[in-house]
């Protein structure tokens, strides 16, 4: 990422500096106004007096900004509001080509990172494939040093490594099919591995079917590109669990859904994000191996696109999975779990303590919460669905948990096979989730369909347009509590 984050003890006395100032301020602090002609002291006040929630003074050799927290029913919500006001603040910054800004707290602990995430987050982005150096609209913002007596060099250096797997998730997902196919998915995942620090193995075709991956295989058909099945694996020294914890990410590098074509425009032509819970996983392996977080993680990822081409699997087969389970495939676009399926029986194998697996699942999770939410269910007991839970209001990437009773495994039997790859019109995200539940035996496990936001249509705040890169941070405060 080009955007730097630093820790300092002090700010400059002639520097572009955002002062957060607590709710309700209506008079500037000493230390917010020390450079100050009376006249800009008086506006300020004036603006703040207002409830203005960002004022501007203009110093020429430099800007202060004061940004005003706000008062919201949980802190959680507070730091939130912060994130926002960071967007806020970066479309100021932008107008006023400032390259390095100084963040100087003057409210309780956390408010700093909070403001600058959102700022962090609002810069990034995609490097794209444009010619044109004028048609590319950058921005300025090279630095952010963070002040405060609440901070340290660690705690912003942390943040700077869950930014760079965020960015690196943003980046995959934007990435077209003619720049990441299945192989070079791979590809991105090993030099991901070379900077951050965790091993990659990748399997080629004939590994994968020497493995007998029939969901895989089965999905690949009709593609002329092979698929792959990659491991990367996180193991420091010191590491405080035992039994790993295993993370499973789809990688459907595009999506057309086979036979059972998809209608586009509207459906189709976004389908280069249907790898979102791929690059959630790598993103997360990022973030942990470059804060260097003392917790063995695995990451696991089926990759392949979904053509209706040659051979391409049809609706009413039946194929045999890794587990050896049979499936009749009713629909084609249901695939993805049936590559999540394959993985998650080959995670078995390193006796995990939990898995979690990631996926831009169904539309049924997308209509039932929009892009506001991730719909989440699972095997695991309820303090890990709590401490889930919780982690995903701190970061705002908010899980709302679908049931999974047994009455639901009745939408996908079969007449003629173990189960069907498809439910009912109704429960869709349900059935999906309890589909992939039969390969999870022996394991605590956690669902997360992230189908709503994980690509957005249009610009929402800080979380951008395109690949959002959700779920990174919720995973990594998650995993880092457990450490």
């Amino acid at each position: 990422m080009s955007l730097t984050l630093a820790y300092a003890a002090d700010f400059p006395a002639i520097a572009s500096t955002a002062f957060i100032l607590p709710a309700g301020t209506t008079e500037l602090p000493v230390t917010a106004a020390a450079d100050l002609p009376e006249a800009a002291r008086n506006y300020v006040a004036a603006q703040l007096a207002a409830d203005e929630k960002l004022v501007v003074v203009n110093q020429y050799s430099h800007h202060h900004y004061y940004v005003v927290a706000e008062d919201k029913k949980t802190p959680a919500l507070g730091l939130e509001a912060l994130r926002q006001a960071g967007h806020k603040l970066h479309a100021q910054l932008k107008a006023d080509k400032v390259e390095e800004l100084f963040i100087c707290n003057l409210t309780p602990a956390g408010a700093s990172l909070a403001l600058a995430e959102g700022l962090a987050l609002t810069a990034y982005q995609f490097a794209g494939y444009k010619t044109d150096e004028k048609s590319q609209k950058a921005s300025t913002l090279q630095r952010l040093t963070l002040v405060g007596p609440d901070l340290s060099a660690e705690k912003v250096a942390d943040l700077q490594g869950i930014l760079q797997g965020v960015y690196l998730a943003r980046d995959l997902v934007n990435m077209p099919y003619s720049h990441l196919n299945a192989t070079q998915l791979a590809r991105q995942f090993e030099q991901a591995g070379e900077q951050a620090g965790f091993a990659v193995e990748v399997l080629d075709l004939v590994r994968i079917e020497a493995l007998r991956m029939g969901g895989l295989l089965a999905v690949n058909q009709g593609s002329p590109e092979p698929p792959t099945f990659t491991i990367m694996e996180y193991k420091p020294d010191g590491a405080t669990n035992q039994q790993p914890i295993v993370l499973v990410g789809k990688g459907v590098v595009f999506d057309t859904g086979g036979l059972s074509l998809k209608p586009t425009p509207n459906s189709m032509d976004m389908m280069k994000c249907d790898m979102g819970g791929a690059a959630v996983v790598v993103g997360v392996l990022t973030a942990l191996a470059t804060n260097k977080v003392p917790l063995h993680v695995i990451g696991l990822v089926p990759a392949t696109d979904n053509r209706p081409g040659g051979p391409a699997l049809a609706p009413g087969d039946v194929i045999t999975m890794y587990s050896g389970l049979t499936v009749e495939v009713l629909n084609t676009d249901a695939e993805g779990r049936l590559i999540l399926a394959d993985a998650l029986a080959f995670a078995k194998k390193y006796d995990p303590a939990l898995v979690m697996d990631y996926a831009t699942l169904t539309g049924s999770a997308a209509r039932a919460i929009g892009i506001e939410g991730i719909v989440y269910m699972g095997t695991a007991d309820e303090d890990v669905m709590h401490d889930l839970k919780k982690a995903g209001n701190a970061t705002h990437e908010r899980l709302v948990e679908f049931p999974l009773w047994d009455e639901y495994a009745d939408h996908i039997k079969s007449p003629i096979a173990d189960m069907t790859n498809l439910g009912k019109a109704e429960a869709g995200a349900i059935s999906a989730g309890k589909f992939l539940e039969r390969y999870t035996e022996g394991y605590d496990w956690v669902h997360f369909d992230i189908a709503g936001p994980a690509f957005l249509t249009a610009p929402d705040s800080y979380r951008g347009k395109g690949g959002t890169g959700t779920a990174v941070r919720l995973t990594y405060e998650f995993l880092k509590n457990k450490a």
